[in-house]
């Protein structure tokens, strides 16, 4: 009876601490719990950062030339004889920047040449009175302008090329060359002009035999000089090479995806922006907006929206962190900044349309279709 005694008591005894320990471990475990989890548990995301008052929308843009780049491929395929131009040149309008082979090319110059002269001397020997010599002469007028503009290119191509290589010539040499090109542009724009003045006069006599065979050898001379003048790639107008694809003896063809040389003007800058279509309305010609470059840190550089486009198109411009749905369409929009700022083309900028009412634009702005 006394043994069953001391178990009962050993039994109430141990319940009676485990209700205690019950009653004190669950606050100390649930705070042990608590620190382990909070040195383990990941941080929370912080919140979003507020958009700065005052911007209407922002936007991801490209630094660009003025009026844009410029791909400048070939007409036609061949193999590359010249290449006249680096990186960083600035060059003038006309100036030769990339020659192809052209030989066979000149070749058929020489032979056409001869076949016009010949023909020439066959039309002469026929005796040309009224609207029919005055035609002739107009013709002939038009023609020797055709060959001297041709031989005032190659002209200054050669003096640029001595000048370029340091073999001879000077830049006044050069300076007359391309003063010489100007002067026979003009004299054939003129020519051609009178031609069509005569051609047009009341009563004018038709062609004969000789004078149509003259008339198709000219036109055969015409585009064998055209032909040399493809493979010769000149300056569109002044500007600077931003970049040179072409190598010298490789062989290029016409192609859209690889120019061969890249050109635009650097006088002053731009930038492409495209504003998502939620922002669309928010833009205006004349608005006022501040650019930013991860180069520049702690630079900003102020512009004003010039054109925008009248069409959404899908976005060309990568995105800086999370990827944007490719369902999104963007608003182009064209931004000309102040000055000459030390940005590079192609380097991708963020764009921030103030929210002041739109500015006068220094030049009435033509939006772009």
């Amino acid at each position: 009876m006394r043994k069953l005694d001391e178990t009962l008591s050993s039994f109430l005894l141990a319940v009676v601490l485990a209700a205690g320990t019950a009653l004190v471990i669950p606050g100390g475990a649930t705070g042990l719990w608590t620190a382990a989890h909070a040195q383990t548990a990941p941080s929370p995301a912080p919140a979003p950062i507020p958009a700065r008052a005052g911007w209407a929308a922002s936007a991801t843009g490209r630094v660009e030339p003025k009026d844009g780049q410029v791909l400048i491929g070939t007409q036609v395929a061949g193999r590359v004889a010249d290449v006249a131009v680096k990186s960083g040149d600035k060059v003038q309008a006309g100036d030769l920047m990339v020659r192809l082979e052209e030989e066979d090319l000149m070749t058929r110059v020489t032979a056409t040449a001869v076949d016009v002269q010949v023909r020439e001397r066959e039309r002469d020997e026929e005796v040309a009175k009224g609207l029919a010599l005055e035609r002739r002469q107009a013709e002939d007028s038009v023609a020797t302008a055709e060959r001297a503009l041709f031989r005032a290119r190659l002209a200054f191509d050669e003096v640029a090329f001595k000048l370029r290589m340091k073999s001879g010539g000077t830049q006044d040499d050069l300076d007359k060359a391309r003063f010489n090109i100007n002067a026979a542009k003009e004299q054939l724009s003129n020519s051609r002009a009178s031609l069509a003045r005569v051609i047009a006069k009341d009563g004018m006599p038709l062609a004969t035999r000789f004078e149509a065979s003259l008339a198709a050898a000219r036109a055969e001379l015409s585009l064998a000089e055209a032909a040399v003048e493809r493979v010769r790639i000149r300056a569109p107008s002044d500007g600077s090479i931003l970049n040179v694809s072409a190598k010298f003896g490789e062989i290029v063809a016409p192609s859209l995806e690889a120019p061969l040389i890249v050109f635009g003007d650097l006088k002053s800058m731009r930038v492409k922006a495209e504003v998502e279509e939620r922002d669309a309305t928010k833009v205006k010609i004349g608005q006022r907006v501040v650019v930013k470059g991860d180069a520049f840190p702690d630079k900003q550089f102020d512009g004003v929206v010039t054109s925008i486009s009248q069409t959404l198109a899908t976005p060309r411009i990568a995105s800086r962190g999370v990827r944007r749905p490719t369902d999104i369409e963007v608003l182009e929009v064209l931004v000309a900044l102040d000055g000459t700022p030390p940005l590079l083309t192609g380097m991708r900028v963020d764009v921030f349309f103030k929210q002041d009412e739109p500015a006068q634009a220094a030049s009435a702005p033509s939006k772009t279709n």
